[in-house]
């Protein structure tokens, strides 16, 4: 038996916590040009959240196409701060720009949920935290790029909250699952009634 939910992403986060809460999954991750489809919003004047929302559609329904009745999910994340958005950084250099970037300032961290199946978006959610770094010296960020080492590549923003990029901020407002990359209490709710997991 398939398991009864398909993750439309490479994110190790998404898929830790899921299966965390006892979900079973496949993952299959999307292949789309979100840079592509960024710009595009973005010279629309759309705000982060239908951005977000946006990316996980095209996610979900890309796969789902492919699976037919399969239940498929959908996540993006999008970081906002003063009207700038980020992307996961390239490089190392690119990483320490960002953090400098977000240093000393409150930026807004937005996780979106879609799930579709045979092509078509069923349900979607988003959730926002915001986050405050606080004035962390150079010596700190060297030494944070330093101990990190890679997985500052694999988040927006460089950090990883879950781990040393804990110690960046001084303020969190929001879900911690959101924070992570998912909302993953309303995925959850809809699971059920979905009857992916008992009620």
């Amino acid at each position: 038996m398939p398991a009864p939910l398909i993750l439309a992403s490479a994110s190790t986060a998404r898929a830790n916590m899921l299966r965390a809460a006892g979900v079973e999954i496949e993952i299959v991750p999307a292949r789309v040009d979100e840079s592509e489809l960024k710009l595009s919003l973005k010279s629309q004047g759309a705000d982060v959240e239908t951005a977000a929302i946006s990316l996980a559609e095209l996610k979900a329904i890309q796969v789902s196409r492919g699976r037919p009745g399969r239940l498929v999910l959908g996540a993006d994340q999008m970081l906002d701060c003063e009207g700038v958005w980020f992307d996961k950084p390239e490089d190392r250099a690119a990483a320490r720009t960002q953090l400098l970037a977000l240093r000393d300032k409150t930026h807004r961290l937005t996780s979106a949920a879609v799930l579709a199946r045979d092509g078509q978006r069923v349900w979607h959610h988003a959730a926002a935290a915001r986050l405050t770094m606080r004035r962390f010296t150079e010596g700190f960020l060297e030494f944070y790029l330093e101990q990190a080492g890679e997985t500052v590549l694999s988040a927006v923003g460089a950090y990883q909250l879950e781990g040393l990029g804990g110690q960046m901020f001084r303020k969190i407002d929001g879900d911690f699952f959101t924070i992570l990359g998912l909302p993953l209490l309303p995925v959850l709710d809809i699971l059920r009634e979905q009857n992916v997991l008992p009620r």
